[in-house]
């Protein structure tokens, strides 16, 4: 059974991280609301969820992709690109270490898990404002022993490589082409967003189906022609926070 790790949403999350939208008035209980869905949506799907404690004072600890990238021999610790940010790696490390040995990532790199995407045994990592050239260079060196390659790429107009490009099936990619240049994945299938829902390339592959933003109807729409099988979440409130279905969980084997 996969299991999820999430975070519950802080009531500062107001107070959040923003790079690429302008900030607007975020409603806690909705956001708490919504969180709680899409916590149920990944039992539906058959995940046991685990819930860390609530970390009032980290805005953005919801966000709890961003602190780790857990694969089937360890578990590696982020160096999230924003300062405010680094407080919330101490207690998913704690949390990661009964399921996995773990390895960390140290300045002056710095990682976002939201700029990782794995698939198969390739690492892929964007270049982003949250993760620099020599997270790649580290990541390369700790994973060398378990045989995976990690490539970094580069991405414009997002704030992570899981904002403009995700794995919807074992041959499937949801990609925004503005965002992330689709010929970077040769040999995948490559579904576009829809250009008017550039933010719709983020879905979180669980299992035989996507767990996907009910506010992306058109993009949802091609998912579903090709065959793709969507549980869709209410997720606006977060969204105000730049996260995505991704963001909110680290999902793993035991």
């Amino acid at each position: 059974m996969p299991t999820a790790l999430t975070r519950p949403v802080s009531p500062g999350i107001a107070d959040c991280e923003l790079t690429h939208l302008e900030r607007v008035s975020i409603d806690y209980e909705t956001a708490r609301r919504q969180h709680t869905e899409y916590e149920a949506c990944l039992e539906h799907l058959g995940c046991r969820v685990v819930r860390l404690p609530l970390a009032a004072d980290l805005p953005d600890s919801v966000f709890i992709e961003d602190t780790a990238l857990v694969l089937d021999q360890v578990a590696v610790i982020t160096h999230p690109g924003a300062a405010s940010r680094r407080p919330e790696t101490p207690a998913v490390a704690d949390a990661l270490r009964a399921y996995r040995p773990l390895l960390y990532i140290e300045p002056p790199a710095t990682l976002d898990g939201g700029d990782v995407l794995r698939l198969g045994k390739t690492i892929i990592v964007g270049l982003s404002g949250r993760s620099n050239p020599e997270s790649i260079a580290q990541l390369s060196r700790l994973l060398e022993p378990f045989d995976y390659r990690v490539q970094g790429i580069p991405l414009t107009g997002c704030l992570h490589l899981k904002s403009a490009v995700t794995q919807v099936a074992h041959d499937t990619l949801l990609l925004n082409p503005s965002w992330v240049d689709a010929a970077l994945f040769a040999g995948w299938r490559i579904i576009e967003v829809d250009p008017s829902e550039p933010f719709g390339a983020n879905a979180l592959l669980l299992g035989g189906s996507v767990i996907y933003p009910a506010a992306y109807t058109t993009t949802a729409a091609r998912l579903a022609l090709a065959g793709v099988s969507v549980c869709q979440v209410d997720a606006s409130e977060l969204a105000k926070a730049e996260g995505g279905v991704t963001c909110c969980s680290l999902i793993f084997e035991i």
